[in-house]
């Protein structure tokens, strides 16, 4: 069995959208800023959080690069928004 490889382009492309999704969403969820690997890591776990939920709900984005910003800033948005939550709880 083959495994899939990421490309050394695949990955910067990833954390380019990663962090502009993450500081995106830091500015609209006020209070959060937790730098640029934070950001990254934000953005990348509210990809994931989107690309699961999203669906569901029957929205769809489209595709391209800005499609992938929105995409992963909303789910960083309901990341934040949960962790804001959990945090008060």
């Amino acid at each position: 069995m083959k495994g899939t490889v990421m490309g050394i382009e695949s990955l910067l492309i990833l954390v380019i959208i990663g962090a502009v999704a993450g500081w995106l969403a830091g500015r609209l969820v006020s209070g959060y800023g937790f730098g640029l690997i934070g950001n990254i890591v934000v953005g990348i776990v509210g990809a994931f959080i989107a690309s699961f939920i999203l669906p569901r709900v029957g929205l769809a984005i489209g595709g391209g690069i800005l499609a992938s910003i929105i995409h992963a800033t909303i789910g960083a948005v309901i990341l934040l928004v949960l962790l804001r939550v959990v945090k008060r709880v």
